[in-house]
């Protein structure tokens, strides 16, 4: 089954001398279950392409499926943008982005509060323990080492069971055991839940 479907993803920055092309005719297909990675030097327009695939950034040009639904049709939104990112999309990205006043449980049973499709703490708590990061639950984000907040990351971007998550450079700022873990959580994620996920990094490791 299909997670994502894009067909001519047009990006353009500026106009006239200082146009740049971010994304131009791009085309990707991922199915449900896979872990894709995008590498590339930075200024390639990796982050772009996260950002348009996401619905952050909306493209210029091309058609873009969820789950077999149409969500763009040349570059236009033919849904509710915010329903899809809520019912379709995760997130994570190089930093973990957590709420410093909210505890690892907390930030991850505010993502369930928004989704509407689980009971927050018992959500979050499962996916807490999924990832190994269950014990930390009433910790602060500030007391946890950089591989548990991206754990706690992983398990927000989970909280309303995405077809598709999406992670722009999400071991930038860790080490390579740490670094490693991640990926491998990212694998467990395809493969155990079903989940597409599209990584993007300039990170051969």
């Amino acid at each position: 089954m299909e997670a994502l479907r894009a067909e001519h993803l047009d990006k353009r920055y500026g106009a006239d001398e200082t146009e740049v092309w971010a994304l131009r005719d791009i085309g990707l297909v991922l199915r449900a279950g896979e872990i894709v990675a995008l590498l590339g030097p930075s200024g390639a327009g990796k982050s772009t392409l996260i950002k348009v695939l996401g619905l952050v950034t909306r493209a210029d040009h091309g058609d873009l499926w969820m789950n077999g639904e149409r969500v763009l049709d040349d570059g236009a939104p033919v849904a509710d943008v915010g329903e899809l990112r809520r019912s379709h999309l995760g997130f994570v990205f190089q930093k973990a982005n957590l709420i410093p006043f909210l505890s690892a449980r907390q930030n991850v049973e505010i993502a369930c509060e928004i989704g509407e499709r689980f009971a927050p703490r018992a959500r979050a708590d499962e996916l807490l323990d999924y990832l190994g990061v269950g014990h930390r639950g009433d910790a602060l984000p500030n007391t946890l080492s950089g591989g548990e907040q991206q754990r706690v990351a992983i398990a927000r971007a989970l909280a309303n069971a995405p077809s598709l998550i999406l992670a722009d450079e999400p071991t930038a700022a860790l080490d390579k055991e740490r670094g490693r873990a991640v990926m491998e959580l990212f694998r467990r994620v395809a493969h155990e839940q079903g989940t597409a996920v599209r990584v993007v990094t300039h990170d051969h490791r």
